[in-house]
């Protein structure tokens, strides 16, 4: 039953990868991207890591993606664009990194990790008194690291108010177009009387 769930939410994940990249609609694309995290969300439980997969799903499916429309639909990035290349021999250089990349995670993916040892079935999984890693990580961000957390809260929401008065600072967006400046009257060319 894994290998099948395994060899189905594989064939999501790269089919919503290939469609994050060759779709043309870029809203099409963030919703593809949905597909891709959500399976390997579905990847992290196979492998017991369920703190890591809500995460997976809190954070970047919902947030991240939705952050990416946000500013997909604000930007209205739906214009056509064109074929030329801003910097020349990027993409052969794109094609060198990929192949690198790929040769690197089948040099990586056999039995053997990268510092020489074999991993057993249960060998590789960090040790934790009893608890399961959901409860470890709450107990230790809870006590240990409560201030860098709390401190790390406090920015993100320092961030999004500012990023909410820049946006109104610069005037209401419609339609690509900033509302008009009323023009100052003209002063008069009196001179003052004293």
């Amino acid at each position: 039953m894994t290998a099948v769930l395994f060899f189905v939410f594989a064939a999501l994940a790269l089919a919503g990868a290939l469609g994050v990249v060759l779709a043309r609609n870029p809203i099409y694309s963030a919703l593809l991207l949905v597909v891709t995290l959500v399976s390997i969300a579905v990847f992290f439980l196979m492998q017991d890591a369920q703190l890591v997969a809500a995460v997976q799903i809190i954070v970047y499916a919902s947030a991240i993606v939705v952050l990416f429309l946000f500013v997909i639909m604000l930007l209205g990035v739906d214009r056509p664009e064109t074929i030329m290349e801003p910097l020349r021999g990027q993409r052969p250089l794109a094609v060198a990194l990929g192949a690198v990349l790929l040769a690197q995670i089948l040099f990586l993916g056999g039995r053997v990790w990268a510092t020489g040892l074999a991993c057993e079935q249960d060998a590789c999984r960090p040790a934790v008194d009893g608890a399961g890693n959901v409860e470890a990580v709450a107990r230790s961000m809870f006590t240990t690291y409560l201030w860098p957390f709390e401190i790390t809260a406090a920015l993100l929401v320092i961030a999004i108010v500012g990023g909410v008065v820049i946006a109104r600072r610069g005037g209401a967006v419609t339609g690509g177009e900033s509302e008009p400046v009323p023009e100052a009257e003209p002063e008069s060319e009196e001179a003052p009387t004293s």
